[in-house]
């Protein structure tokens, strides 16, 4: 008797030594979370509830008086209302582009490698370099822009230095930047899919546009969860080519929110404002993240 039990105790050690790794395997990855990610988040929320700027010389608990004056202010309504803009035009255009450049690049063709660094190599480029390209392309006169219009007959137009069409300029340009980088993911998301349902589809008799809508688009919808998330993501975090090409310009019609924290820190110095306009951003970020998901997760499909 003295023997089983001597093996169930030998027995119980392994068991709770595996219990014991996965915590331990998970625990650098928490480690660097709760330093770099919860840690300066509750930093920022703390400090957006002080009065911290140049004309302060000891930070003074305001509350939400920095959110108050924010709201209040017309230029930061601007703001909010150019960073939304930009994210509801490029991310439905970007995705869309990305899904049919996806589709009609998932097939045999001469050169395919070809076309897909093509529509890739944007991806690739730095933001930086990609709007210095553009900035020469959108240049009054001389630029590509205006020259093609000129081959059309139309007018040139002040591209960067008009009010109503420097917003849109940027926007083509972030198309143009990232359409790319989400057609990978969907590539790689249509190689992913059983071959066996669309030869069933082609037997039934269903068209391509048919073969689309019932079955590609519903089985990459997990796909394009993870897409527009990334996309509206980075439509938020737009700073570089508004930096380079327009400074926020003309009249503060370009100035999107992640451009105007970093402004108001590092020109400005007012960290308790900045600090507030970060909040605002992890919040909308947030709230969209989880609609996103509970809304779309239902209808992904798996395999």
């Amino acid at each position: 008797m003295g023997r089983p039990q001597r093996f169930s105790r030998l027995g119980r050690r392994p068991r709770s030594g595996a219990a014991v790794l996965p915590y331990l395997l998970v625990l650098p990855t928490v480690f660097f979370v709760a330093v770099f990610t919860l840690w300066p988040t509750v930093r920022v929320a703390y400090d957006s509830l002080f009065l911290q700027n140049e004309a302060v010389q000891v930070p003074q608990f305001t509350g939400l008086g920095n959110y108050a004056a924010l709201f209040a202010d017309p230029a930061f309504r601007q703001v909010l209302f150019n960073t939304v803009i930009y994210v509801i035009v490029t991310v439905p255009i970007s995705v869309a582009l990305a899904l049919v450049i996806a589709l009609a690049l998932n097939r045999r063709l001469r050169a395919l490698g070809l076309f897909r660094l093509a529509f890739f190599y944007p991806a690739i480029l730095p933001m930086v370099s990609a709007a210095t390209i553009w900035l020469f392309m959108y240049a009054p006169g001389y630029g590509l822009v205006n020259v093609f219009l000129g081959i059309l007959h139309l007018p040139g137009q002040n591209w960067l230095g008009s009010p109503d069409l420097a917003l849109f300029a940027l926007m083509i340009v972030g198309v143009w930047k990232q359409t790319g980088y989400f057609m990978i993911f969907y590539l790689a998301g249509l190689q992913g899919l059983s071959r066996e349902i669309f030869e069933a589809a082609d037997l039934d008799g269903a068209s391509a546009i048919q073969t689309v809508r019932h079955i590609t688009l519903p089985l990459l919808a997990g796909m394009t969860l993870f897409v527009t998330t990334i996309a509206v993501v980075n439509g938020f975090e737009t700073v570089d080519q508004t930096y380079i090409m327009t400074g926020g310009g003309p009249t503060n019609a370009t100035t999107m929110l992640l451009f105007d924290i970093w402004q108001t820190l590092f020109s400005f110095f007012d960290l308790g404002k900045a600090s507030a306009m970060s909040v605002i951003l992890i919040a909308v970020l947030l709230i969209f993240t989880v609609v996103n998901f509970s809304h779309l997760e239902r209808r992904a499909t798996y395999e």
